[in-house]
């Protein structure tokens, strides 16, 4: 009897570790995009690039019009010359993600000749991988990527595997206000940021 329950504590104890360690691990990856979210990078670029975001009738969602309305504010204040929309066409939509963006800019000021979009992607990693090859098109060198805070240590470790040159410039307008709001956010985020570091370690 006694040895059976040496044998059930020897089995418990690296178990025991292992689940503190994902634990910890787990909880310091949901601080280090907390802590993230707070970095505003923005500065001179050649180009702002919106990450994409759902439309609905022919409209921006909410959160894709902080995205864009704060790429505009970009544009309008100097910081780039131009602005890449991204995203395809959703389920259910006819029109993509960028070109509704784009008309969204166009309608709030933003001449549509600065404007450029990729109508190829679904999810974040093919938005930037597809701005990249708009930016080499246009001889653009230098980016701010547009998203919500809490999307962008995610994003920027997109871009930085991509070899592109960037900088964070989250939304200062996120719909993400309170904590009820942006603790799903948070854990869909942990849970793709988390997904794609594995990925990374098996190639």
């Amino acid at each position: 009897m006694a040895a059976k329950k040496n044998k059930i504590v020897k089995w418990k104890r690296p178990a025991v570790f292992l689940i503190a360690v994902i634990f910890i691990y787990v909880l310091g990856t949901a601080l280090s995009i907390v802590s993230f979210s707070e970095k505003d990078e923005t500065r001179q670029a050649d180009v702002a690039v919106v990450l994409g975001a759902s439309v609905y009738d022919n409209s921006p969602s909410p959160v894709f019009c902080e995205r864009i309305n704060h790429a505009v504010d970009l544009y309008n204040d100097g910081y780039v010359n131009a602005i890449i929309m991204t995203g395809g066409v959703g389920e259910g939509n006819i029109r993509s993600e960028a070109d509704i963006a784009r008309e969204y800019a166009v309608q709030q000021g933003v001449p549509a000749d600065v404007i450029f979009k990729e109508e190829d992607s679904s999810i974040t990693a093919e938005n930037l991988e597809m701005a990249k090859r708009v930016m080499s098109e246009q001889g653009f060198d230098t980016a701010l990527i547009v998203s919500d805070p809490l999307h962008m240590k995610r994003a920027m470790m997109y871009a930085d595997d991509l070899g592109m040159k960037a900088y964070s410039s989250p939304t200062p307008t996120s719909l993400y206000r309170s904590w009820k709001t942006k603790l799903p956010f948070l854990f869909r985020e942990e849970f793709f940021y988390i997904g794609y570091r594995l990925t990374r370690l098996l190639k």
